[in-house]
Formats: C-alpha cells, sequence, structure tokens
C-alpha cells in the first residue's frame, strides 16, 4: 500500500498545499523551516516568507493517482484506489516474478522517488492495515508473522483510523489512545456509542470480516495529460515529466497484458498550435526503459516551435503481448536486436534503417529490395551470395590471366553465368552478361568477382 502526501519537483522553493487557509501537506524543505501541518497560512510565511502555496486541488489529485495506478500496473493487475492519496496493490501474486519480497518493495519505492512523490509503504495481510501501517509510518517488515503485525497493529494510535472529529474528541476523553485499547471493549458497545463502521474496521484490520473493494479500471485506451509546473524552451528538460507518463504507459500495458509499436507524445504549447511527436518501436514493447530510451533520443535532437506548457500521452493501438519464457541457457532471443534498432531509428530516420527480402531477379543490384525490420522474405532457394555488395562495382587488375587484389585471387568456383535485364535499358540497369566467380585473397578475404567484356570486377564481400 502506498502513501503519498505531495508532489515535490526539483529546483523550488519550498512549497505547501492549502484548503482553507490551512497547510494540509508540506515538502522537506517547508518542514525543514518549521512550517507545519494544521498551521494558518500567514503563520507559515511568517516563518518562511519565500514559501510557495498552491491551493488544493481535488481535480488534479484524482489523475494525478489514476495515473498512478496504471504505473502500479507493473506490479499487479490487482490495484485499488483510496482517494484522496492512497494506492492499495495485491502483490502476493507477484513475489516469485520480481525475486521475493524484498526486491519488489524496492522497486516500488524507487518508482515512486522517479515519479517525484514522497512515499509512505505499509504491508500487511488486510487492506485496511496496510493503510493504517503506512499513515503511522511502520516500515513494512519483510519476516514478520500474523502475530507480530496483530501486535503492531494493536500499538497504533487511533488517530491513522481517520475517524471524524467528534469521534476523535469522545475517544480522546474516555482516554483511548491505541487501537489495542478499542480492540478490547465488545464490539456491541462499540457501534452503540460510535456507530457500526468502527468495529467493522476493527474486524476488516484483523481480517475477521471480508474487505471489499472494487479494484481500479485499467481504461481501454491510454490517453494521459501532465501539466508542466514552468514552461519549457528546450526539448531535453521535457524528459522529467514527459518520463511518468511513460511510466504510467508501461504499467498499463502490462496490466493489460499487451504491448505497441507506436505511441505519441503531444506537446501542448503557449502561443502555437500543439506538435506531435511519433514514437515507433522495431517490436511490440511495454518496457518503460525501452520507451524512454526512444524518447531521449528524439527530443536530444528536436527543436521546439514555441514553449511547452502541457504533455499528453496517446497509446490507441495495442496488440496481445503474453509473457515470455525465460531463456534456458541465456539466450538473448529473437528480439535482442529490437532495442538497438529503435535506437538507430531515432538518431537517423526510420528509412535510413530497414531490413533486407530476396525477389526473383538474377541480377545482384536487383535481385534484393528494403523492407521494414524485422520484416524478411527469401524466394526460393537463393544461390550463394554475400550480405555486402558494394555500392558500385571496384575494376580489378589483371595480371598473367587472373584477377589481383592485395595479390593474386583464388578463384574458388566454377563461372556462374548471369545475363538478363535488356528490358531495363531505359532506366540504366540495361542488359548484362557477367560470369560470376567465389574468390579467396591472400588475406583470407572471401570475395564476390566477376568478370565481364571489359575485365574483372568485384562486387561483394562475403562476412
Amino acid at each position: 500500500m502506498f502513501r503519498l502526501p505531495i508532489e515535490v519537483f526539483a529546483a523550488r522553493p519550498p512549497a505547501v498545499a492549502v484548503a482553507r487557509g490551512r497547510v494540509i501537506a508540506t515538502d522537506a524543505s517547508a518542514e525543514a523551516l518549521g512550517v507545519q501541518l494544521g498551521q494558518k497560512l500567514s503563520s507559515a510565511l511568517g516563518l518562511a516568507p519565500q514559501l510557495s502555496a498552491c491551493e488544493r486541488d481535488a481535480l488534479r489529485e484524482s489523475a494525478a493517482l489514476a495515473r498512478l495506478a496504471c504505473w502500479a500496473g507493473r506490479f499487479s493487475p490487482q490495484v485499488c484506489l483510496a482517494p484522496p492519496d492512497e494506492l492499495l496493490i495485491d502483490i502476493g501474486g507477484s513475489l516469485r516474478l520480481f525475486g521475493g519480497l524484498e526486491p519488489l518493495l524496492q522497486q516500488a519505492e524507487a518508482g515512486v522517488a522517479a515519479e517525484a512523490y514522497s512515499v509512505s509503504l505499509g504491508l500487511a495481510s488486510t487492506p485496511l492495515a496496510a493503510q493504517w501501517f503506512a499513515r503511522a509510518g511502520v516500515p513494512p517488515e519483510l519476516t514478520q508473522t500474523l502475530a507480530d503485525e496483530q501486535a503492531q497493529l494493536a500499538a497504533l494510535p487511533v488517530a491513522v483510523m481517520g475517524l471524524d472529529e467528534r469521534s476523535a474528541r469522545r475517544l480522546a476523553v474516555l482516554g483511548i489512545g491505541r487501537i489495542g485499547a478499542l480492540q478490547a471493549l465488545p464490539a456491541a458497545t462499540l457501534a452503540r456509542r460510535f456507530g457500526p463502521a468502527l468495529p467493522a474496521q476493527l474486524a476488516q484490520a484483523r481480517g475477521n470480516l471480508p474487505d471489499l473493494r472494487r479494484g481500479f479500471d485499467f481504461p481501454e485506451r491510454f490517453s494521459e495529460y501532465l501539466e508542466l509546473p514552468a514552461r519549457v524552451e528546450q526539448a531535453p528538460m521535457l524528459l522529467f515529466g514527459a518520463r511518468r507518463l511513460l511510466q504510467a504507459l508501461a504499467g498499463w500495458l502490462n496490466a493489460r497484458g499487451a504491448g505497441l509499436q507506436q505511441c505519441t507524445l503531444e506537446l501542448e504549447h503557449e502561443d502555437v498550435a500543439d506538435s506531435q511527436l511519433v514514437l515507433g518501436f522495431a517490436a511490440p514493447t511495454r518496457d518503460g526503459e525501452r520507451l524512454l530510451r526512444v524518447l531521449r533520443e528524439r527530443l536530444d535532437r528536436l527543436e521546439l516551435a514555441a514553449p511547452v506548457v502541457g504533455l499528453r500521452l496517446v497509446a490507441e493501438r495495442i496488440e496481445a503481448m503474453p509473457g515470455e519464457s525465460v531463456p534456458m541457457f541465456g539466450e538473448a532471443g529473437a528480439q535482442g536486436i529490437a532495442p538497438v534498432i529503435e535506437r538507430l531509428r531515432a538518431r537517423l530516420g526510420r528509412e535510413a534503417v530497414h531490413g533486407l527480402a530476396t525477389v526473383a531477379g538474377h541480377r545482384p543490384e536487383c535481385s534484393t529490395v528494403a523492407v521494414d525490420w524485422p520484416q524478411a522474405a527469401v524466394a526460393g532457394d537463393a544461390p550463394l551470395r554475400p550480405l555486402w555488395l558494394l555500392r558500385e562495382p571496384r575494376s580489378l587488375p589483371e595480371r598473367a590471366g587472373r584477377p589481383h587484389h592485395d595479390g593474386p585471387l583464388q578463384l574458388l568456383t566454377r563461372p556462374e553465368r548471369i545475363e538478363s535485364g535488356w528490358w531495363d535499358a531505359g532506366e540504366g540497369l540495361g542488359d548484362i552478361r557477367r560470369d560470376y566467380h567465389v574468390a579467396r585473397s591472400l588475406r583470407g578475404e572471401w570475395l564476390w568477382i566477376y568478370r565481364d567484356a571489359a575485365g574483372w570486377w568485384l562486387q561483394g564481400l562475403f562476412a
């Protein structure tokens, strides 16, 4: 269970959130200056004149919590919202996937910190107990037993229950300050004095009553907007805000069991029409780091038309992407080169990186065609051909009747006659009559050479 009290941006003055003229949340800088929760804003400004105060915005809080729920999909599809600032994740079925409880908690805490939120983790066998532990700041115990959990629960202050002000005052008058003291009272007495909700809460926290909650509905279409805290004039500076959207997208894809090959980052400008940045991937992916690497490459080379004040990430076309088995012997798998292809395309452009397919054509210049990676096709059983053809054939000298290339070449195959192409004379290719050989140089290179009426030529090199 996560508790996310306040959003903190780097390089900003001490900040607080305010509701009805009183401080309801502070960042670490404001707290260090003596600002306290519940304090009047005027008193807080007296302690810290440079304080930045933001009025509480319930709609933005709700949107931020939903975005974090999408992000949490990477840990489990079982996520529940507990507005205004809590998130519950059922991690029981994910422990083996992450290598145990400790690695999972470390990744979760680091991920929330990367999203620039402060966080308090709570771990328990029931949702309500996890919420109370998070509110009290009780650190997760990785090896605690159920008896240890119940003892910790009894030691919590009743303030973590979030009771209304009237009930909190009555408990204080009665001298009841710990949950254990409440648990010692008969349920019927508590129900008569405080209503049936209070004993029901205690029973749910202990696991004696089911705690039925509606799970978070991951949207069918991903479209998340983020208002930037300040106008951004340099494209690489957008990465900080866009990271949140990409990580939320990765979690949403994990929860949906899907991947994508394209998404769009919409840039909201201050004075001109919005612009779009399309991110393409060589193979379907839901890896947040891959998404981030491609975006970083694009932003490093992007010139903004105008300052950016907001970002929206949209993913409309997704495809099923079931989990993959762990390689038995550590092999990288067929998709190992996909991240490299994506980075090259981000740097050089999509058209500069492609695959090759063979087509029905005898002439080497006309026997292959560029295709979108990773598509490839082979037409029939192709003869021995090099993967690397020179852009233009290179003339080879002939001495004593033998072709030379840094010394005499040894012909390894009998001549292969290629004679075709009279119908392409108008396109600069024309009819050819060539005798091809595989040859070996003195340095051990395997070369593809041919002879025509003009002499010997080098056209390709074997790997």
